[in-house]
């Protein structure tokens, strides 16, 4: 851990990179069977999680969820609105 703190960040970056790479590769080499089953692992790993957590926690977690999610909506209508007002001055110019 000392060898760590005494690493560059262009160093840190290159050992990150590394270590994607290699993950990359052997998720490219797993099989659906492999895959599946470390999907199942990961999902098993997050419930038990949530289940440790407190309420708090939970809260937290179902705010950050409910903002997200107003966040997108509004993207959505901003998008709209956007889309509207293009349409907007593209008719004007044709019928000017």
């Amino acid at each position: 851990m000392e060898r760590r703190a005494e690493e560059t960040e262009e160093q840190r970056n290159s050992r990150l990179a590394v270590m994607a790479q290699r993950g990359q590769r052997r998720r490219a080499e797993e099989t659906d069977e492999q895959r599946n089953s470390r999907l199942a692992v990961m999902g098993q790993r997050s419930q038990e999680r949530r289940a440790e957590g407190t309420d708090e926690q939970r809260n937290s977690r179902l705010s950050a969820m409910v903002q997200h999610a107003r966040e997108r909506r509004l993207n959505v209508i901003e998008g709209q609105n956007q889309h509207q007002i293009q349409t907007f001055y593209a008719t004007r110019t044709v019928l000017n």
